[in-house]
């Protein structure tokens, strides 16, 4: 925290940025109205964030990297890959709906973001999946995932349906965040499992 308990200017930015976008809409929000709720001037701003769309980018970058951090620490853990999937999944659902705006406004507004940087996005989603991956493919090598469903239609399967809450779920609604994470979970992970009897079904 910056003195007096403040956030540092690139925070202030980026909370100001998140809140105006999902509001207004990535394109109905101007410079000028993030650097008048931040308090500080334009100036201020571009010497951390060269655009607009760098603020798009870091925004779900930095969602990104700390799903990422968490994924891999579940991936390299201990214990069934069942049970680091369920973790893993349950946590990439409970993240995401702790920073719905966040979720929400990147889904909207990827599109608008530059080629490169929707290629550096891309990138770094792609890693992830494949993290999650591995996951689903050591199940499968264990014996718990039926081997004759391929590993990435599961995991593409699993993030639609995640990408897809923030249309529909709302923190003040019938399903808290932990309900919705176990829901989602239960159906993923049923549709993996093999039979009782060790079949494929």
């Amino acid at each position: 925290m910056a003195p007096g308990g403040e956030r540092p200017l690139p925070e202030r930015l980026l909370a100001v940025a998140t809140r105006l976008f999902a509001e207004n809409g990535y394109e109905g929000t101007s410079v000028q109205e993030i650097v008048e709720s931040a308090g500080v001037t334009k100036g201020a701003m571009y010497h951390y964030f060269a655009a607009k769309d760098d603020l798009l980018y870091e925004i779900y970058h930095r969602l990104l990297a700390l799903q990422t951090e968490r994924l891999r620490l579940f991936a390299a853990g201990a214990g069934p890959a069942e049970e680091r999937l369920r973790a893993a999944a349950i946590d990439v659902i409970e993240t995401s709906l702790a920073h719905l705006d966040e979720v929400t406004v990147f889904f909207r507004s990827m599109h608008l973001l530059p080629v490169e940087k929707q290629k550096a996005v891309r990138a770094e989603r792609r890693r992830y999946h494949e993290t999650f991956r591995t996951l689903v493919e050591e199940g499968q090598r264990e014996g718990t995932f039926r081997a004759g469903v391929p590993a990435d239609l599961a995991v593409n399967f699993f993030f639609g349906a995640v990408h897809q809450i923030s249309t529909w779920w709302h923190p003040d609604g019938p399903l808290d965040a932990g309900s919705v994470g176990d829901y989602y979970v239960g159906l993923f992970l049923d549709g993996l499992r093999t039979d009782p009897d060790g079949s494929q079904g």
